[in-house]
């Protein structure tokens, strides 16, 4: 399975890797142009660069300029390449053909333009819409310019941690979060029946220490590669119910009503086809699998190796370290978070907010109201 969906072989030759905005791969483009002359020039088989050297043997000007593939193939680690001209046949892996893309900047909007003006709120929430996250630069390092950011989406959900919130890494609330531990890839909320829709994150200091850099995984695009990778797996996720748990501090001790799936669809009934609208995974919160028959329990553990495994590639996964001045908003239904351990002391703020509410707030500011009323 290659980490782009699909690939595309433009009308004079030219091939195009594109999947579509992923977090994974901000390094590059999401859609990315290589050249078929310069492709065909930078074949790494042994008739065209020396084993040894890792020099040229091939003719540059020898590629004729009418180039173009005869056959192009994606595969698990790469993409091999037949021409049409000389019927010489490349490969290239997915690592070497990323690599090749020039830097794409993640989404973000500098924070006076959301503060003053919906414009800047519907382009901020056009990007967590089409990525899934966005970054808002020039935030003041206070709680209420923080707060004031979060409200100009929807009120701020309050749970059990609050409503805004601000902490440090002091247990004085029995998560993990709080704490100065690594965390996995997760998403927040898996032990609530309506998990938040948004998450925002502003680190508001670190100091004596270093680590903490945050990790974002499109969940979605990771589901898609495991239903294309083991359909058996995907399906299993999709149908196998389970419960997260909130049960760290005192008198509380939050369970749904009911299990839920790690990966929800729009269509149960076909879902080797419908698209991926949630993701539930916190292998920290997961309760105990009662109700599971021993067969049920053991191939849920086969689907969430494999499920872990995607979540963990290289080119799954997003790297960033947070600052002091530029806040973090996320999909929680889509993508999931994490960080490194770190050392020293950091201020954290934030909040969630619902996802009925953010959906309101993005359909009403790139619609009609008339739009809306047609959808009815």
């Amino acid at each position: 399975m290659s980490p782009y969906s699909s690939f595309l072989v433009d009308g004079v030759g030219n091939i195009t890797l594109k999947d579509g905005p992923s977090l994974g791969d901000l390094s590059s483009s999401p859609a990315r142009s290589l050249l078929k002359h310069g492709i065909r020039d930078h074949c790494p088989c042994g008739e065209c660069r020396h084993p040894e050297t890792k020099q040229r043997l091939l003719d540059t000007f020898s590629i004729p300029e009418d180039i173009s593939p005869k056959r192009v193939e994606g595969g698990e680690h790469g993409l091999r390449i037949a021409w049409a001209n000389d019927e010489h046949e490349s490969f290239y892996t997915w690592d070497w053909l990323r690599a090749q893309s020039k830097p794409t900047k993640p989404p973000s909007l500098n924070y006076r333009n959301i503060m003053d003006d919906d414009e800047g709120v519907k382009e901020w929430m056009g990007n967590i819409r089409q990525w899934g996250f966005c970054f808002v630069d020039g935030c003041p390092t206070t709680s209420i310019g923080t707060q004031s950011l979060i409200e100009r989406i929807a009120f701020i959900r309050t749970t059990h941690y609050g409503g805004f919130w601000r902490f440090t890494s002091d247990l004085s609330t029995k998560d993990s979060a709080y704490t100065q531990l690594a965390l996995g890839a997760h998403n927040d909320n898996t032990y609530f029946t309506d998990p938040a829709g948004l998450q925002t994150f502003h680190l508001l200091s670190h100091s004596n220490g270093d680590g903490g850099t945050s990790l974002l995984v499109d969940g979605f695009r990771a589901a898609n590669i495991l239903r294309e990778e083991s359909p058996e797996a995907f399906r299993t996720l999709c149908y196998t119910k389970i419960r997260g748990h909130s049960s760290g501090n005192e008198n509380i001790a939050i369970m749904p009503d009911r299990a839920f799936p790690v990966i929800t669809v729009e269509n149960d009934a076909d879902w080797r086809r419908s698209e991926v609208t949630q993701i539930r995974w916190n292998n920290d919160d997961r309760a105990a699998m009662t109700g599971l028959s021993s067969s049920a329990v053991a191939d849920f553990y086969a689907a969430a190796r494999k499920w872990v495994a995607i979540l963990r590639r290289p080119h799954s996964e997003y790297w960033v370290q947070l600052q002091p001045g530029t806040a973090l908003t996320f999909d929680n239904w889509r993508v999931l978070h994490g960080r490194s351990a770190f050392t020293g002391e950091r201020e954290m703020c934030g909040a969630y907010t619902n996802m009925d509410d953010f959906i309101s707030r993005w359909k009403t500011l790139h619609f009609s109201k008339q739009d809306i009323l047609n959808a009815v």
